[in-house]
């Protein structure tokens, strides 16, 4: 069940709604080197055009991962970078809270009755939760890569097409 907007953090709501009043500002702006002056938001308005050089550097900024997950939460997929910050969060878990935490990451993503289950095939599914049973911190390595493909190869092209990802750098060529 979709969640929508509730779902993300407030913290990437905020940043999501001061990028929009920063994109919006940009028409009058002739500087090319915008920055709000609170600690908050550091933004270049090159930025967004990096973002479409790779994925992992989509990925590596944190305005382009919150705006690409906003993006993924209007497209009903939001479950994918979810989970892929979830393993990305595990591999630096003590591990003394490895069998829990993977409990709970499987549970929320991967089991058969997942509330935010993400599209993996049966045999990636099997060898996790084998994983799971004896976790490590690189259990979730192979269902985390190929979340991650399908990120790239499917979510970020449409991101990259989505009218809001042109019109911000629309106006970053405008200046």
């Amino acid at each position: 069940m979709c969640r929508g907007l509730d779902s993300l953090p407030i913290t990437c709501l905020e940043r999501a709604k001061e990028l929009k009043a920063l994109f919006g500002s940009l028409l009058q702006k002739s500087d090319h080197n915008i920055a709000k002056k609170n600690d908050k938001l550091k933004f270049s308005v090159n930025e967004p055009l990096k973002w479409k050089e790779s994925f992992e550097k989509l990925l590596s900024s944190q305005n382009g991962l919150c705006l690409f997950r906003a993006f993924l939460v209007s497209e009903f997929s939001e479950e994918n970078i979810a989970f892929y910050l979830a393993c990305e969060d595990y591999r630096t878990t003590k591990p003394s809270k490895l069998a829990a935490k993977a409990k709970k990451i499987y549970d929320e993503f991967i089991g058969s009755d997942a509330p935010r289950e993400v599209n993996l095939d049966h045999v990636t599914k099997a060898i996790t939760k084998e994983n799971v049973e004896q976790p490590t911190q690189s259990c979730f390595d192979l269902a985390q890569a190929k979340i991650y493909t399908l990120m790239e190869k499917d979510c970020y092209p449409r991101f990259l097409k989505s009218s809001m990802y042109l019109e911000l750098t629309r106006k970053t060529k405008r200046g």
